[in-house]
């Protein structure tokens, strides 16, 4: 049974699917870390996500066309999720939350790093992530340029220099 929405409104139509505590974060976690399996979701999240949450968030976003679910080849219990296009169209989005939260929260430096290059990099390294996400999750040509690689080396020199 569907849910009634509130009202038309562009905004409340957006939070009323992204809008709890836990969808974003797991978009995030598989935009940005490439986490695409449920043992990955949980074990890896650093917010530490209940076990019946991530199961509930996942069916949802997949319900809501924000993810899509296969089967693994590799191992026939395993679901692999990916993006769909209006996930990987929330790049602008999570770029413009990252910069406001690292300019007016207590972010810290080497979880901060991937929202500075991308405020940083603007529209066209949003673009070129799209681009990129396209190509990984919905078999798209990839792009020369990888974004992902980017955005991880500079989150590991950051780990490397909070260890001197």
């Amino acid at each position: 049974m569907e849910k009634p929405i509130r009202s038309g409104c562009p905004i409340n139509l957006t939070l009323e699917t992204l809008g709890d505590r836990w969808s974003l974060i797991v978009i995030r976690d598989i935009m940005f870390g490439n986490r695409r399996h449920y043992r990955d979701l949980l074990n890896r999240s650093e917010e530490g996500i209940a076990s019946n949450i991530l199961a509930d968030r996942l069916k949802k976003l997949t319900e809501a066309g924000l993810l899509s679910a296969a089967p693994d080849p590799s191992h026939k219990q395993k679901t692999i999720y990916s993006l769909t296009e209006p996930a990987i169209e929330l790049v602008p989005l999570l770029a413009q939350m990252g910069a406001w939260g690292r300019r007016h929260t207590p972010a810290s430096r080497e979880l901060s790093i991937r929202a500075q290059l991308l405020e940083e990099g603007g529209p066209p390294m949003w673009k070129a992530f799209m681009k990129e996400l396209r190509a990984l999750h919905l078999g798209a040509r990839p792009p020369r340029r990888s974004v992902t690689r980017e955005l991880n080396a500079a989150y590991e020199a950051e780990l490397a220099a909070g260890e001197d």
